[in-house]
């Protein structure tokens, strides 16, 4: 028997008909057809307005959403071909399950793109170069390609002399990572730049130059990018530009060369060796160093005894640090003495400070309130501790509620972290800049800010209905999931976002069923819903080993469309599949 239900189960051909419409869309057409078979334009616009929460969908809309239905896959009705923009049942079911369609969230940039970046989140990569792990995997600007392809508007390099000294190398230092050359990564960032988003994209560099590379590196940015490269008006900014004034530029951030800060008797700033890097912090964590070995030895170098030599040597050197420094829009930072004084608020300059996701979590603990006040003006940018040598992440949410703009993350490694960061960005268009919630970027009148230890009252409720899905019989082989029968599928439903809001439930498990229909429904409360994203993962359930993978995806919270909805997933490493698919309904209440 058993056999007998395997031939018939993958020997059939995949029809629509056999993905029946769940009972709630066929109360939905009903309501709107008005006993008849078919529903007109204008029902299909009333339900748009009143069951999807499109309020300004119009006549010509509807009837433009009936056509493409009507072209998908080539599909005709013959009892529609004399009634133009009317909808069987099966049409009706054919759009809400079509994502192209029928999308879960927004698909356009939506929020106000004119405050001060420091206003946004921004879609932010770490060592951005890298092929696979930290230590031994190759520098290449393909993953640069990639990260620009999905819309990331940060891009890291780090860069060190190459072994013959007259040329910069991209690679992560004191590794085995084979490096690739500066030149390259800027031309690759030069045509990829604005591929998927025409907002602004920021190039971090981790600088262990001398200055005469330090100018070269400042000619090879200026001439590739030529207009493309945003030069700040002046040497330090009392506030940032917005996202649309910097459209299509590229802007720079990095640590201002300590010639010219000494140059400027700025004593906060220069330093005696040189200040330790991301990369430096990164070596020091892994081996245990102390500060001062990481100190830059260089300038004992010099010889004292030829006077002319040290004042040309120091013209040159000034020269360079000026050049270099008239790229730099955002200046960078590493935190120095006290945490509090690091994250002072400075009325007359903006800048960037760089913490680990280690130090982000004591800063939380300790300075709470600071952090917040800081990110209001200040960019904060948080990078992965050191040992995460197998590129894994970190979870972004403790650096979100604390206003961190520059979650950086290890965009060639997977897992849930990274669903949550790609999730996260889907938001606004998927343009790579997300509006912080108002109540981070207030202040009040005594003072006070946001507080993300504090418990707050549910300000909203997501109520998530998972009708089924289909699509697994398209994008996996036959035996994909079980050698002999249909698979066992299950739905696993949450919340990422603060610690009051997370929560992960499932559904049951629908045995031997390529169309799972598993018609629950959640209700998720919800104290943060800014900050809320919908987790949502199909498993296939194995009973002696460990559970297949059948795709995932998040969703902010903040952008779902009400109704029944289309949720396309997503495999492993964020790739959408090509058909799989949960058909879904979101209501607020």
């Amino acid at each position: 028997m058993g056999s007998y239900k395997y031939c018939m189960c993958f020997t059939r051909k995949f029809r629509w008909s056999e993905a029946a419409p769940p009972a709630d869309v066929k109360v939905a057409f009903a309501a709107y057809a008005d006993g008849e078979t078919q529903i007109s334009a204008e029902q299909f616009r009333r339900f748009l307005a009143e069951s999807q929460g499109e309020s300004d969908a119009s006549l010509a809309d509807a009837e433009k959403i009936a056509n493409r239905i009507r072209q998908l896959d080539g599909r005709i009705h013959l009892g529609n071909l004399g009634a133009k923009h009317f909808l069987t049942l099966e049409d009706f079911h054919h759009y809400l399950f079509s994502d192209d369609l029928n999308p879960p969230i927004k698909s356009e940039v939506h929020q106000d793109m004119t405050a001060p970046i420091s206003h946004y989140y921004i879609y932010t990569g770490h060592n951005s170069y890298l092929t696979g792990n930290q230590l031994s995997s190759n520098c290449s600007d393909a993953p640069i390609i990639k990260a620009l392809q999905r819309g990331v508007r940060v891009i890291e390099l780090d860069m060190w002399p190459n072994s013959t000294k007259d040329d910069v190398a991209i690679l992560h230092g004191r590794t085995l990572t084979s490096p690739v050359t500066l030149i390259k990564c800027l031309t690759s960032i030069k045509e990829y730049a604005f591929v998927a988003s025409p907002y602004p994209l920021v190039i971090t560099l981790e600088d262990h130059l001398t200055p005469d590379l330090q100018a070269k590196v400042a000619e090879m940015i200026t001439q590739t990018f030529g207009d493309m490269l945003y030069h700040p008006d002046s040497d330090t900014l009392k506030e940032f530009p917005s996202p649309e004034a910097l459209k299509n530029r590229i802007i720079i951030s990095t640590k201002p060369p300590k010639e010219y800060l000494e140059s400027r008797g700025d004593k906060n700033d220069s330093h005696k060796g040189k200040d330790s890097t991301d990369e430096e912090a990164w070596e020091m964590e892994v081996a245990d160093f102390k500060p001062e070995e990481c100190d830059d030895k260089d300038d004992e170098d010099s010889d004292d005894n030829d006077d002319d030599a040290d004042d040309d040597d120091a013209k040159f050197q000034q020269t360079s640090a000026n050049q270099y420094r008239s790229l730099i829009t955002i200046q960078a930072g590493k935190p120095k003495g006290r945490l509090r004084n690091a994250l002072k608020v400075e009325s007359d300059k903006v800048r960037r400070l760089s913490l680990s996701e280690q130090q982000l979590a004591k800063a939380a603990a300790s300075h709470s309130p600071d952090l917040v006040r800081f990110t209001q003006k200040n960019i904060l940018r948080i990078y992965p501790k050191g040992t995460r040598f197998n590129s894994s992440n970190y979870n972004p949410l403790l650096a979100w509620k604390h206003g961190a703009q520059m979650v950086a993350f290890n965009m060639q490694g997977y897992g849930s972290s990274l669903w949550l960061m790609q999730g996260f960005y889907r938001a606004n268009g998927g343009c790579g800049y997300v509006k912080k919630p108002d109540f981070l970027l207030k202040t009040g009148p005594h003072g006070e800010v946001f507080d993300p230890t504090a418990s707050l009252p549910v300000k909203k409720i997501l109520k998530v209905k998972v009708y089924m899905g289909d699509g697994w019989r398209i994008d996996f082989s036959k035996t994909h999931f079980d050698a002999f029968s249909p698979p066992d599928f299950y739905t696993r439903v949450g919340i990422a976002g603060v610690p009051a809001d997370a929560v992960m439930k499932k559904t049951k498990t629908m045995e031997d069923e390529w169309v799972p229909i598993w018609n629950e429904e959640f209700i998720f409360p919800l104290t943060v819903p800014e900050l809320a994203l919908l987790r949502v993962e199909v498993h296939e359930y194995d009973m002696s080993e460990k559970d297949d993978f059948g795709g995932q995806t998040c969703l902010p919270v903040s952008e779902l469309k009400p109704g029944i909805r289309a949720v396309p997933l997503y495999d492993l490493k964020g790739n959408k599949f090509r058909s799989v698919r949960l058909l879904m309904r979101f209501e607020f209440v």
